[in-house]
């Protein structure tokens, strides 16, 4: 259990803060999903499945998750070299999470709704010229 000090700021009390950072981060999930469901993938792969994210981006995510111990790349010393990426056990372990996360989701049309109830009570504040 992590023990939660009074003398820290709420934003380094939370104890699941690091976790949303890692997991969270924009192209986390969409990339661990996508190795997840079609398994071990060149990055050109990757790149077609996830088609809303740039070249420079999906390089910089797999760095980062590889880093992180998420995703593995192995190199194959071959002419044209290729290289590929999986999904790793730590990865893997996100599993329960991300369905929690999917059974949640079932409350998105509720969030919606609260939402268009806000917007329609609050009004917008206007830009001065």
């Amino acid at each position: 259990m992590i023990e939660i000090t009074e003398d820290l700021p709420p934003e380094l009390a939370c104890p699941i803060a690091p976790v949303v950072d890692v997991v969270f981060s924009r192209w986390t999930t969409p990339i661990l999903w996508t190795l997840n469901t079609f398994g071990r993938q060149r990055f050109v792969e990757l790149e077609r499945r996830i088609t809303t994210i740039t070249s420079k981006v999906l390089t910089q995510r797999l760095r980062q998750l590889e880093r992180d111990g998420l995703v593995e790349r192995t190199y194959y010393p071959e002419v044209p070299p290729r290289v590929e990426y999986e999904i790793t056990e730590l990865g893997r372990s996100l599993a329960p999470l991300f369905a929690a996360l999917a059974e949640w989701s079932v409350n998105l049309d509720k969030v919606e709704q609260a939402r268009d109830e806000y917007d329609a009570r609050v009004p917008t504040p206007r830009r001065r010229s």
